[in-house]
């Protein structure tokens, strides 16, 4: 049998097992064996190859701030951090029409910044922007889509958990991605608070005026919400000063948001046991996918399915937009079913060198993939965040809350035509620094 033959067939049996809900792990982990072995290689070094893999992924120093931005996350949800950047950007900004739903994007992204995953991003501002939102007399489409929009905007802000592992799969340095994300990330931002600008101006009943604040109020909130901004800024600044490592950062930021959890009196002895649950459950989770994504890489790149792509593309001439583009709507697909780490991993060591093929950049694609997999978190018809808001919310409809999502949805596919289109906004910051 032919190596691409095999190839094919493997990544049949990897979606198959998939299917059948094996780990997504175990599933890449033995369908890597298994075709390794049937490709000529024998049972004895494919379980060699198996032993040895593991240990390159434990030893990896790139990884070690994987743990320790989930830890820093589960902290900083405990010490409050992201009710107090909420209540600080309403009390500024919420008596303005919209008003809102600026402070949820805005305090989404400054929480993103802090928090290890989307949708506890998401799941966190459900729980305390919605109440008041709806209270206020704010639509309930338009409130959960804003909150669904706010909670995609996690992986592209550094330091972002998909970032680091893209990165180490990719074999890419982490701290260029970081700053490649920067600007689409403001960018993205500035189209999401544009959407909501055109949308409450155009029905301005779904988002009431609220009464001002007093200043005495703001103040305040803004003392509340200055530890968690303090913390946002250290890490940022740490890292792309050079006075701090991404780990060391990592380091610093968990133990500073451990010891705010402990000085505003938040933390218990069941909560940290639970938040290190947490951590380490889906720490262990990660691994066990980057251990066995190079044994699924090898046998990929063994079967020559990569080169059997390119060939194919070059052959029937296909431009490079519109493979991008057409890797953008199975991207978004894919991204429908699957999570976004799933997503990445599982796709990457086939389409990477097809995206290097074409000419582009490895750090540019990482930008592109992470926006297609946020957006397919808010996408119909399986968005994980839409099915999260619902159960926080059950008595919003799913239809509402897609109804919600659509313009933001709008924004996000703008954002992404426009980095396509131009690739150097996202280069150009990286080799202005290098």
């Amino acid at each position: 049998m032919q190596p691409a033959v095999i190839g094919a067939l493997g990544i049949a049996a990897l979606f198959a097992l998939i299917l059948l809900q094996v780990p997504i792990g175990f599933a890449m982990m033995t369908v890597g064996v298994v075709g390794f072995a049937l490709e000529g290689g024998g049972w004895r070094p494919a379980f060699s190859f198996l032993a040895q893999e593991p240990s390159y992924v434990l030893s990896s120093t790139d990884l070690a701030a994987v743990p320790l931005f989930l830890l820093m996350g589960v902290f900083a949800s405990m010490a409050g951090f992201s009710e107090d950047v909420y209540r600080a950007a309403a009390a500024f900004i919420g008596h303005r029409r919209g008003g809102l739903a600026y402070a949820t994007i805005g305090g989404s992204a400054a929480f993103g910044a802090i928090c290890g995953s989307s949708t506890a991003t998401a799941a966190t501002f459900g729980k305390v922007a919605l109440p008041q939102m709806l209270d206020r007399g704010y639509s309930p489409a338009f409130s959960t889509g804003v909150i669904a929009a706010g909670g995609t905007l996690k992986s592209l802000i550094p330091p972002s958990l998909v970032m680091i592992i893209y990165c180490v799969v990719a074999k890419t340095f982490i701290l260029d991605m970081f700053v490649a994300a920067i600007v689409p990330a403001l960018i993205t931002i500035a189209f999401n608070l544009i959407a909501i600008a055109i949308v409450v101006r155009l029905r301005p009943q779904i988002a009431p005026v609220s009464v001002r604040v007093p200043w005495n109020e703001r103040l305040e909130a803004a003392r509340r919400a200055a530890p968690s901004l303090a913390l946002v800024l250290g890490v940022f600044i740490g890292i792309y000063s050079g006075i701090f490592t991404v780990n060391e950062a990592a380091s610093a930021a968990a133990i500073l948001a451990l010891l705010f959890a402990l000085a505003r009196r938040r933390m218990t002895w069941q909560g940290f046991v639970r938040g290190m649950y947490e951590a380490g459950s889906v720490t262990a989770m990660l691994y066990l996918i980057l251990m066995a994504a190079p044994i699924f890489t090898y046998f990929i790149n063994l079967a020559h399915v990569p080169e059997a792509l390119i060939q194919w593309i070059d052959g029937h001439h296909f431009p490079p937009l519109g493979v991008i583009f057409t890797l953008t709507v199975v991207y978004i697909l894919l991204g429908t079913f699957f999570e976004e780490m799933s997503s990445i991993l599982i796709t990457l060591p086939l389409i990477l060198p097809i995206i290097v093929s074409l000419g582009y950049d490895p750090l540019w694609w990482g930008v592109i993939c992470l926006i297609q997999v946020e957006m397919a978190l808010i996408h119909p018809p399986m968005g994980i965040i839409v099915f999260l808001l619902h159960a926080i919310a059950p008595k919003i409809s799913m239809g509402t809350i897609y109804r919600g999502v659509v313009p933001f949805l709008v924004a996000d596919f703008t954002v992404l035509i426009i980095l396509i289109l131009l690739p150097g906004i996202v280069l150009w910051l990286p080799q202005a620094i290098r």
